[in-house]
């Protein structure tokens, strides 16, 4: 007897699906059973430039037909909210409903931050954060009105797509840091709205080589290396976001998690590292002086928080 798959009957979204790790997930929720839609733009440049293609997301959706599965392809930006409206109703149209969205479409637009233009900044966070919004937003709407329908909760998934960028700091893409921070605060406010219709929504930092960071690993001590199952090859993230999408992560909401090469950290909300009380009604210059001055003069001049060393991320 063939027992069921752990998305058998489930329908999803996933954005930036044509390739890299938007691939590897599409690929890993139809291995489990889900129904998917394909989104991609299809535009070459990780920058977002060039003509945009059906055929990342078409062949994708092949890739999952070939092996049984049931796929179809969306080529609309997701950036664009009325795109995003009709990748929602296609899944309903073709599938009956939508049960799980991955967001994970975004474009890199690189620069240091007194060099960057107005244009490098809004084109990122348009497709990361907007593109984010613009498919919960529907997504939301639909299981909302399911859940009335039934008198109860339903069943729904999100996985966000954040960054150790937001995380630890990265001092040449102060738009994509700013656009996965917002991603995380996104992602919590819509599992405290939506919980109570049966949803979660969940945030993951994947690092993984793709063509949006494969020379931000090169030369900085992450060669592919030459036999063998890359460390920081997408098939090692795709597995979380299909647990994550699964009934047994029923009691996993709002959460942030760090993914790569077999290894899955879980991140604590901040938490106060110190505290201060004036003596006073209200704190003034010299008291504030008094008691911060020799709080961060521990610390090397310079030093951000922590995130860094509490994750691992620093290399040795």
């Amino acid at each position: 007897m063939t027992l069921p798959l752990p998305l058998d009957g489930l329908a999803a979204i996933v954005t930036g699906a044509g390739r890299g790790l938007g691939r590897a997930e599409a690929l890993e929720l139809a291995g489990l059973g889900a129904a998917v839609v394909v989104n991609d733009f299809g535009q070459p440049g990780r920058d977002g430039s060039g003509e945009a293609s059906a055929g990342p997301a078409e062949q994708v959706a092949e890739e999952i037909r070939a092996t049984g599965g049931r796929a179809v392809a969306h080529t609309g930006d997701v950036a664009d909210h009325q795109q995003a409206r009709q990748l929602v109703e296609l899944a309903i149209e073709e599938f009956g409903k939508l049960d799980i969205l991955v967001n994970n479409a975004g474009i890199l637009r690189d620069r240091m931050i007194f060099s960057m233009t107005e244009g490098e900044w809004d084109a990122v966070i348009r497709v990361h954060l907007k593109g984010h919004f613009n498919t919960t937003r529907f997504a939301s709407a639909h299981w909302r009105e399911r859940s009335k329908a039934a008198g109860g909760p339903v069943y729904g998934r999100i996985v966000n797509t954040s960054s150790e960028a937001f995380l630890a700091g990265s001092a040449g893409q102060p738009n994509y840091a700013a656009a996965k921070g917002g991603i995380v605060g996104l992602t919590t406010s819509t599992a405290l709205a939506l919980a109570k219709y049966g949803v979660t929504a969940n945030a993951i930092c994947p690092r993984a080589r793709t063509r949006m960071t494969e020379d931000v690993f090169s030369g900085a001590g992450f060669e592919q290396p030459e036999s063998g199952l890359d460390p920081l090859a997408p098939e090692h993230v795709a597995p979380l976001v299909g647990y994550l999408a699964s009934p047994a992560a029923e009691r996993v909401n709002g959460q942030l998690l760090v993914v790569h090469g077999g290894m899955v950290t879980i991140v604590e909300r901040p938490r106060v590292q110190a505290k201060f009380d004036s003596k006073q009604d209200t704190f003034t210059y010299d008291e504030l002086d008094a008691l911060l001055t020799p709080h961060y003069a521990r610390r090397p001049a310079g030093e951000t928080f922590a995130a860094a060393e509490v994750l691992g991320l620093k290399r040795e």
